[in-house]
């Protein structure tokens, strides 16, 4: 099968080629570099069943590049949630407009199968935990409304042109590769002085951890759920959750250092940051999909991945 994977020089998107080429796929990625790095895919470079084009889908004609594509992972997007308060456009443009222009060139060549990346602050401030894929989509974020928004149009286009997408709204993915989110930005805090820690919010925001290989694995079983509706949505998250003040420790535990913890305050880390989130992830684990780390064994062993990886 010829597959293309939007943002496939990035964190998720490198491991889900990996995949893909492992499975026996010729696999065509687009990438503008942004936030992916070309040291993610450069073990795959000479594969005759490899291909890499540096292209922006927000901006470039990328038509072309989508004939004789059988399958299509859109995994590119802006995952940073808190920029969204800093500069409105920015997810409308990366996430939503992007999404239109790869579903447009899918219309155009025949492409009648995307596979896409959304996100668990789709739900907001859910009052059931864990929330199921049933529960009203009302986000508090500029990010998740843009998920949300992808959502739909994927959705219209399956109903209107004849398609069938596999929506995948995932807690925190993290492990090797990650270039944001909580670890990272404590590694770094910590690494710049490792005394003190500064951490937004009161510490106590509890969520979903998920490591990045149970991730990649639940997207593929994920696939296994046709029914008869063109239009499949899965939550993919750990049973369990950890709070930012324990991420805090096992950090600075694995550094083998003991900084002062200082907090922001308030029950969120910015605007937009749901305190609160575990995912149901009951429908995925029917078709056969088990969780093989916690949410702290997976905060611990992707802390351990990005200092190896010499953060």
């Amino acid at each position: 099968m010829r597959v293309l994977v939007t943002g496939g020089a990035g964190f998720i998107g490198s491991h889900v080629v990996d995949r893909l080429l492992a499975l026996g796929n010729e696999v065509r990625i687009l990438d503008n570099l942004s936030s992916g790095d070309e040291a993610n895919i450069r073990a795959h470079i000479g594969d005759s069943r490899f291909c890499f084009h540096r292209v922006d889908i927000l901006h470039d004609d990328i038509e072309r590049l989508f004939e004789g594509v059988d399958e299509v992972w859109h995994i590119a997007a802006n995952p940073e949630v808190r920029i969204g308060a800093e500069d409105t456009r920015v997810h409308l443009n990366q996430n939503v407009i992007a999404t239109y222009n790869v579903l447009e060139a899918m219309r155009r060549s025949g492409v009648k199968r995307i596979v896409f990346t959304s996100t668990s602050t789709v739900y907001g401030e859910a009052s059931a935990l864990p929330t199921p894929e049933e529960y009203p989509a009302i986000p508090i974020s500029l990010y998740g409304a843009s998920k949300l928004a992808c959502e739909a149009l994927i959705a219209s286009y399956c109903h209107t042109f004849d398609m069938h997408a596999w929506i995948y709204r995932f807690a925190n993915v993290i492990g090797r590769r990650s270039r944001h989110g909580v670890i990272y930005d404590f590694i770094h805090k910590l690494r710049a002085n490792p005394t003190e820690l500064l951490i937004l919010g009161d510490g106590n925001q509890t969520k979903s951890y998920i490591y990045i290989d149970d991730c990649i694995e639940a997207m593929f079983v994920g696939l296994k759920d046709r029914g008869d509706m063109p239009v499949h949505i899965l939550n993919i998250g750990t049973d369990d959750t950890v709070t930012v003040r324990r991420i805090a420790e096992i950090v600075s535990s694995e550094m083998g250092i003991s900084p002062r913890l200082r907090f922001t305050g308030g029950i969120r880390g910015w605007k937009g940051d749901v305190p609160l989130m575990l995912l149901d992830a009951t429908r995925l684990r029917k078709l056969g999909w088990e969780q093989r780390y916690n949410s702290e064994e997976a905060v611990r062993r992707a802390t351990r991945d990005l200092l190896a990886g010499g953060l």
